[in-house]
């Protein structure tokens, strides 16, 4: 027997008793009759508006995914590849929530999502070690690289490594656009910058608190340096004037993961529809969408299966 139909046969039994029992000795019969249209009536109103609610609620649970990632996917374009192969495949719609690596773990963390796509393995670990997460899933890989203006008033190119270009814009004080919003760019460039021995400030160092495609906008318009994601480059890079100066250090690999929300933590969370999608993400045909998906023919992001 379902929930609702327990609980219903509880308030039915309740009022029965009711009925027989208790009714009778003490009310008269025209009041009796009074109070028992009242109760039957409220039984009725109070039955119809659980079972109303309960399948909507439900069928809405399991038919919609909210999907927290980085606006570094959204701008790139990939999702709307992804996610209408994903619906046709399963019926589930998928609502994405773009914002940066920091925000979309906090999400998660809150219940307010039920997985997530990001791009920090460090914080990523302690999303899942802390019982937020379960079920990480490699999913794909690109790359940061360092644009900035083909005059490179800072002289980085050819630097032999990515940590060395920081030291020299910083020695030059060229403008240099950081996200500042705890995304997984930022995330990383922090890391470049400590491994440089560099404390950034002044005002060549520019924290914007933006997106992706916005901190590249920014740089553009200053015609200085930013540590981006080479997807949202290439996926920009016929509007901007702007062009890649830094590639290829180990340390500017980026890989992506999926994680659903824990469900035994939030129990609201579509758990199924997470996994659903996750298995969608990771099995051939969505990694064959992953591996197709370019701009200007050349490729953003490649599957890890």
């Amino acid at each position: 027997m379902k929930t609702p139909s327990i609980l219903l046969y509880l308030v039915g039994s309740l009022l029965r008793v009711v009925l027989e029992t208790v009714l009778p000795p003490v009310f008269g019969k025209e009041d009796n009759l009074k109070k028992t249209i009242l109760i039957l009536f409220s039984f009725i109103i109070l039955s119809s508006c659980f079972l109303k609610d309960q399948p909507e609620n439900q069928a809405e649970k399991l038919t919609r995914l909210r999907l927290a990632t980085t606006t570094s996917t959204e701008n790139s374009g990939l999702l709307d590849e992804l996610l209408p192969a994903f619906t046709i495949k399963t019926g589930i719609e998928v609502d994405v929530i773009a914002v940066g690596t920091g925000k979309a773990i906090t999400l998660g963390e809150n219940g307010d999502v039920d997985i997530i796509m990001v791009h920090s393995r460090n914080r990523e670990n302690s999303f899942i070690s802390e019982g937020y997460g379960v079920n990480r899933r490699d999913l794909m890989h690109n790359d940061f690289v360092i644009l900035g203006p083909s005059s490179d008033p800072a002289g980085i190119k050819g630097s032999i490594s990515s940590t060395e270009a920081l030291k020299r814009i910083s020695k030059t004080s060229s403008s240099f656009i950081s996200r500042g919003d705890d995304s997984g760019t930022y995330i990383r460039e922090k890391e470049l910058w400590s491994a440089a021995g560099i404390t950034p400030s002044g005002d060549w160092y520019k924290e914007i608190g933006q997106g992706m495609g916005a901190a590249i906008i920014m740089t553009d318009e200053l015609q200085g340096y930013i540590l981006a994601d080479r997807g949202t480059f290439l996926s920009m890079r016929n509007k901007i004037d702007l062009i890649v100066l830094i590639e290829g250090d180990s340390k500017l690999f980026n890989p992506y993961g999926i994680i659903a929300v824990n469900p035994a933590l939030y129990d609201h969370v579509n758990y199924e529809g997470a996994m659903s999608l996750i298995a969608f993400l990771t099995d051939r045909e969505g990694q064959d969408i992953i591996r197709n998906f370019r701009m200007s023919d050349e490729q953003l992001f490649y599957p890890d299966l």
